[in-house]
């Protein structure tokens, strides 16, 4: 039977790799034991070790980073259990091309062969064409393999997602990409590099194998003569681009990790974060509004300056641009990083929201409203209004709260910075105000 979607191009044990084939390619692994990095799923305790133990498989998403190992997991998925395997992209794959896959798979079944369809970044497809896996995947026509660098719970089907195992890949760590490099060098022999110059060329990956392999080739295919060091190699293959998509999860993962790092006081993670983003491209007026919303939701009146610091860091980024605005930008980082941190001001706003919506129709006492014409004034606006100016004190204690709400507290600041003064100043009037009835 002819499958209607061409294979990944990986070949079977059977089929020998050619040899002009990319060395990502030639180096891909044969068995499910030599997937590099993956160990916790692929390993006799994992999930994967024990479904293939078991003998049957389950439909999974695999979410990983990209060129962690996820087309090739598939494939020997398949291969470890015996399942005839299909591939098929979201990149170039619509409705029309699965129905097709599906009725192959359906063929397929009934003629007692069970199908893995492999699908690669299952997350390009829309929530129309994903709910068209669904009835396939319950019925068990296809077990279905989708592969997504991005985060599923926000990209996928919760339909979708509940039939499906959600099983996550390692990004590739130091060790991991110098074992893929070995592999690389048992094939093609060594590569021209100073053992710096090969600890750079592995973190210039940044997890990711298939670069490391791609860069590695480039290398081989020079036929450099002599070894060259960090300076020479970086010269060589030019600086990698920082992974990082501003709409993706590397976007919402960094700027947590900033605002995390800001509000736990540590500066040194807080501008490491910054420059993450900054260097990979975030747009800088984005990181100066979450640091003047920082500013007031984790400081808040514990140091007032903080806005204005962000503040000014904005004003400063517009007058000079970059590169040389993003040095406010740093300053207006650590301000924030090292600042006390409260917040009341944030809690304040959100309880006394709450209340707003649940009382938004109680008038305000009468004392207290305006009376610009006599018929207002006959009814009682402004009768009897405390001028606090003329108060002792500059304080008069009157009651400011509508009938029919006892007066709260929103705002409790805390023992912390500046906020250590205005609690002394709330104390002060709240005694006054007890003393005056």
């Amino acid at each position: 039977m002819t499958d209607l979607f061409p294979e990944d191009p990986v070949q079977t044990p059977s089929e020998p790799m050619r040899e002009d084939a990319p060395l990502a390619d030639r180096l891909r692994p044969m068995l499910l034991s030599d997937v590099i990095g993956q160990e916790h799923l692929t390993g006799p305790d994992g999930a994967i070790g024990r479904m293939v133990a078991a003998g049957k498989l389950s439909s999974m998403i695999l979410w990983g980073p990209p060129g962690t190992g996820k087309t090739s997991t598939a494939r020997l998925l398949a291969d470890a259990v015996g399942m005839r395997f299909v591939a098929v992209s979201a990149v170039f794959s619509g409705v029309a091309d699965l129905k097709k896959a599906f009725a192959a798979a359906d063929r397929a079944a009934e003629a007692g062969q069970r199908t893995l369809l492999f699908v690669d970044e299952i997350h390009r497809f829309n929530r129309a064409q994903q709910d068209g896996f669904l009835p396939f995947v319950e019925r068990g026509t296809v077990t279905l393999v989708g592969a997504t660098t991005e985060n599923p719970s926000f990209e996928l089907n919760a339909a979708l997602l509940s039939r499906s195992q959600v099983l996550i890949l390692n990004r590739l760590d130091a060790p991991a990409l110098d074992k893929l490099l070995a592999r690389a060098e048992q094939l093609e022999g060594p590569l021209p590099l100073s053992d710096d110059a090969r600890q750079a060329l592995i973190a210039s990956a940044d997890g990711d194998g298939r670069f490391l392999l791609n860069q590695a080739e480039t290398l081989y295919n020079a036929q450099i003569q002599e070894a060259l060091d960090p300076a020479a190699l970086g010269q060589f293959l030019q600086r990698r681009v920082a992974v990082y998509d501003k709409d993706r999860d590397g976007h919402y993962n960094l700027i947590s990790a900033l605002h995390k790092s800001l509000r736990g006081s540590d500066p040194q993670a807080a501008i490491y974060y910054l420059a993450r983003m900054l260097v990979a491209g975030e747009e800088p007026l984005y990181v100066l509004r979450r640091l003047v919303r920082f500013a007031s939701e984790d400081i808040g009146l514990a140091d007032p300056q903080a806005l204005t610091q962000c503040l000014a860091a904005k004003d400063a980024y517009e007058f000079l641009g970059s590169p040389e605005g993003e040095l406010a930008i740093a300053q207006a980082c650590l301000y924030c990083a090292t600042a006390p941190k409260s917040n009341a001001a944030y809690a304040a706003q959100k309880a006394a929201w709450k209340s707003a919506k649940e009382t938004g129709s109680l008038m305000p006492p009468a004392n207290i409203l305006n009376a610009p014409t006599q018929l207002m004034k006959d009814v009682g606006y402004g009768k009897d209004y405390a001028y606090d100016h003329e108060a002792e004190d500059g304080f008069s204690g009157a009651n400011y709260w509508p009938e029919g709400l006892e007066p709260q507290t929103y705002y409790e600041p805390v023992e912390r910075g500046f906020e250590r003064k205005v609690k002394e100043r709330i104390a002060y009037w709240n005694r006054l105000r007890e003393e005056r009835g």
